[in-house]
């Protein structure tokens, strides 16, 4: 671990700005590079006075917006005809097709929002998202909003704990639990608004 860290500290030292936005790119779409190991070392270049912590975290959530439209499109212009097509095979019928749309139509922004958030999920979430056309502006701003906050949590880690890389990863699973909970708590909070309205 520590030999990594330090690769990707000299890497994105290398590359500067651009490889943040790049790493980023390909961590949020479908290549397995966790944002975990990509903006501390940023944060902590920051901290040197070798990087600016604000065009870094504004790159990085950049990179994640495009990644996630590479997703978004990938899933719109090759899985949409595919699935309609051939889904009756693996059992996706029109109807359950249909439902995926009904559902990202009403609650695809909060969906896309905590979906940015959480492991594993962020890698996906856009291809709901694309399969049932989300519209572009709120797909944009609810990518935003999300992965920049991730991405800023994750450079200030960085940036208050430096190049110790036990503790990067400690306080980036404390973040990660502390996202879970705020997630979990939207998700109350939108299910109950929800209830009201019905």
């Amino acid at each position: 671990m520590h030999e990594l860290i330090t690769w990707l500290v000299e890497t994105i030292g290398a590359l500067g700005y651009p490889g943040i936005f790049l790493l980023m790119a390909m961590e949020s779409s479908v290549i397995p590079i966790p944002s975990e190991l990509v903006m501390p070392p940023a944060g902590y270049l920051a901290q040197k006075g070798e990087m600016s912590a604000f065009i870094a975290i504004l790159l990085g959530t950049a990179g994640s917006l495009v990644g996630a439209y590479a997703n978004y499109f990938a899933a719109h212009y090759l899985g949409r005809p595919l699935l309609l097509k051939y889904g009756k095979y693996v059992w996706i019928t029109e109807q359950k097709f249909s439902k995926v749309e009904t559902f990202f139509k009403n609650h695809g922004e909060v969906s896309t929002f905590i979906g940015r958030l959480l492991p594993v999920v962020r890698h996906l979430i856009s291809l709901p998202a694309g399969l049932a056309g989300m519209n572009h502006a709120k797909f944009s701003l609810y990518t935003l909003a999300g992965a920049g906050l991730w991405v800023t949590v994750l450079t200030f880690i960085g940036y208050f704990i430096g190049a110790r890389e036990e503790l990067v990863m400690r306080y980036s699973n404390q973040a990660l639990v502390g996202v879970l909970i705020l997630s979990a708590a939207i998700i109350v909070l939108y299910v109950r608004k929800h209830r009201r309205k019905g």
